[in-house]
């Protein structure tokens, strides 16, 4: 039934991405902080589909907490608000907010692909992400988009051990875009598919619009996950 479809959800239409580095000497708390109580009470929260933790193994910063949100809107829920308003002893002291030596927060909501297909919804968190965090000059926007989703991504596609890719834009935090590309290990980044697909030449993206995309500072970052090992 529709309903236990999506009881069963595991993504949603937003995403809660929280990228975090801590000194040397918070490293080994802030990790069991992070796994043994933050993401079981985030996942406690209704809306909240799944979440893992990543590490960068390229870009930055150095650790990546991304939530599978049912909305952009599960964020300004009652339940998330209550957790930020009255955090637990060890979050005043090991939330990043808090110790964190670099601290980036954004929530988003999904541009692409319009529909979630029922594999994606029911999949699990990838090992391994490419996230690319960027921007372009408005005035291209709409011919961005296109040229992403149109000449970009259905060639990423083809390269073996390459899940998919979803493309975000924020709604908290900055800069206005993100690409999440999934991939089933290391060895899809650094296989011949993916150098390829790279720097590959497609009509619009090359001339009209990469030149004038900014990537963030870190990105794009390739990240694997940590939690769940």
């Amino acid at each position: 039934t529709d309903t236990e479809s999506e009881m069963a959800a595991k993504k949603g239409n937003g995403l809660l991405m929280v990228y975090s580095d801590v000194a040397a000497e918070n490293d080994e708390e802030y990790n069991r902080w992070y796994n043994d109580e933050h993401i079981p009470e985030r996942l406690s929260i209704p809306g909240v589909l799944n979440a893992a933790r990543y590490e960068a193994v390229q870009g930055g910063p150095k650790y990546l907490a991304c939530y599978e949100l049912e909305s952009a809107d599960t964020w300004h829920s009652d339940a998330w608000q209550k957790w930020l308003n009255e955090p637990t002893e060890w979050s005043k002291r090991m939330s990043p907010s808090v110790i964190g030596t670099a601290y980036i927060r954004n929530l988003y909501t999904r541009i692409y692909p319009d529909d979630l297909p029922e594999e994606t919804s029911q999949s699990d968190m990838a090992p391994v992400l490419l996230v690319g965090r960027m921007s372009v000059p408005a005035e291209i926007d709409s011919k961005f988009n296109k040229a992403y989703n149109e000449e970009r991504l259905p060639e990423a596609l083809k390269i073996p051990g390459y899940i998919r890719a979803r493309r975000w834009e924020a709604v908290m935090g900055s800069p206005k875009y993100s690409t999440v590309h999934e991939m089933e290990s290391m060895d899809v980044v650094n296989g011949e598919g993916w150098k390829a697909w790279s720097p590959m030449v497609t009509p619009v993206w090359n001339t009209e619009v990469r030149p004038h995309m900014v990537h963030e500072e870190g990105s794009p970052g390739i990240f694997r996950r940590i939690l769940p090992k």
